[in-house]
C-alpha cells in the first residue's frame, strides 16, 4: 500500500464531539479487499488488540483515552466522522479507520451483513463519551494525554499512521500548557 491509497482527514472541535486537535484520521482504502478474514490477525500482530467485531453504534460517540482502528471484515456503511458537522464517509469491506482519540463518528447507515473489527494500541480498555457525558474541557484534556501509538494497525513499524501522526504529535498540548503569547 502506497501513501495514495489513504484518505486524510481532519475535523475541527464540533458541538457533538471535540474531535482530534492535531491528529487526522486515515481511511486506508482496500487495505484488505482481498482478504478480510486476516484484518483482526494483522491488528494483533502489530500490538493493535483487544479486539471485537460488530456494528458501529448509531449515535454520535468518541473515545477520549486511547485510538481505534476499525476494519470492515464485510458489507458496507456510511459513517458520520467529526460530529454533527463532520463528513459522511462510505467505508467497505477491507477498509480500514484509524481514529485518533476524541474523533466522533456514527453509523448513518449500513448493509445488514455490515460488520467492523475494532482493536486498541497496547490492547488499551475504551472508554465511551457522547456530547452528553460530562464536562468538554476534561474531554480535552484526557485526549491530549493519549500517547502515540508504537505501530500502525495495517503496516506496522511503517505505514501512514506513523507518518502522518508522528509529525503532528509534538503539537498536542493538554489544557493549560499553551505556550505563553
Amino acid at each position: 500500500m502506497s501513501m495514495r491509497d489513504v484518505i486524510i482527514m481532519s475535523f475541527k472541535e464540533d458541538i457533538t464531539a471535540p474531535n482530534n486537535p492535531v491528529l487526522p484520521v486515515i481511511l486506508y482504502e482496500g487495505a484488505f479487499k482481498r482478504n478480510t478474514s486476516r484484518i483482526e490477525g494483522v491488528f494483533n500482530r502489530h500490538e493493535w488488540r483487544n479486539s471485537w467485531t460488530g456494528g458501529v453504534y448509531d449515535y454520535h460517540h468518541f473515545h477520549t483515552n486511547v485510538h481505534e482502528a476499525l476494519g470492515v471484515v464485510q458489507g458496507s456503511a456510511i459513517l458520520r466522522l467529526g460530529g454533527e458537522s463532520g463528513h459522511d464517509v462510505e467505508i467497505r469491506a477491507g477498509d480500514v479507520l484509524a481514529l485518533p482519540a476524541g474523533t466522533g463518528h456514527k453509523r448513518i447507515s449500513a448493509s445488514a451483513d455490515f460488520r467492523v473489527v475494532g482493536a486498541y494500541p497496547c490492547g488499551a480498555k475504551w472508554n465511551l463519551w457522547t456530547s452528553e457525558s460530562g464536562e468538554r474541557k476534561l474531554a480535552i484534556a484526557e485526549i491530549a494525554q493519549v500517547p502515540l501509538p508504537d505501530t500502525d494497525p495495517v503496516h506496522g513499524a511503517d505505514g501512514p499512521l506513523i507518518e502522518y501522526w508522528r509529525p503532528a504529535f509534538g503539537r498536542l498540548q493538554p489544557i493549560g500548557d499553551e505556550e505563553p503569547a
